[in-house]
């Protein structure tokens, strides 16, 4: 009886996935697509002198939060007034805004090639100490 029912559950799992194919398909070939985008651009940056600084900037990017926008009613008049608001701070105009966030940016950046040498020094040392 158990082999009837493992059976069955089979086919149920087989008709299952037979009826949602077209769609784990498509996940599949975007996630192929992503995958071979992402080794061409390594491959690409293995002879771009200026890609390391690019991806310390996208990961250091990644690390700070998004602008967002608040809409608030003028006290005096009453009409609808637009806000930038970048780590708690409120910001008249979205360019203020993105150079503050380019700045929290930039200042993670250079923390990171601050630590650098220290981080470089270290695996050296570890190096050493294994031979």
């Amino acid at each position: 009886m158990s082999d009837l029912l493992a059976t069955g559950a089979f086919l149920l799992l087989l008709l299952f996935g037979f009826g949602f194919r077209e769609k784990i398909f498509g996940v599949l070939k975007r996630f192929d697509q992503k995958n071979i985008a992402r080794q061409q651009a390594q491959m690409a940056e293995r002879n771009d002198p200026q890609a390391h600084f690019r991806h310390t900037m996208a990961l250091a990017e990644e690390q700070v939060e998004e602008i967002s926008t608040l809409t608030l009613s003028d006290v005096r008049t009453g009409t609808p007034l637009t806000r930038y608001i970048f780590q708690g701070e409120k910001f008249a105009t979205q360019d203020e805004a993105e150079q503050a966030r380019a700045a929290a940016i930039g200042k993670i950046a250079r923390h990171f090639y601050a630590d650098l040498p220290i981080a470089l020094t270290s695996r050296g040392k570890d190096k050493l100490e294994q031979d």
